[in-house]
């Protein structure tokens, strides 16, 4: 019974997890947006490239979601 127990557990574990989730941003220093589709709108004043990270990295620099992806 234990056995069952841990292997649902395991199981539904490895479901709920998700993997992180890909945005974009301008390469500018100055960045306050992330995005999550590397066309959006909000980057298409962008000058410099546009870099492919991770929304738990742009979180942790207090960057918010771009408004036109809201």
């Amino acid at each position: 019974m234990k056995i069952i127990l841990l292997l649902s557990f395991l199981f539904f574990n490895t479901i709920i997890l998700e993997k992180p989730k890909t945005v974009y941003i301008c390469g500018n220093s100055n960045t306050k947006k992330y995005h999550y589709k590397s066309n959006c709108r909000g980057l298409s004043n962008c000058n410099y490239r546009i870099i492919k990270t991770t929304l738990a990295k742009m979180k942790g620099k207090n960057r918010t979601l771009c408004k036109w992806e809201k």
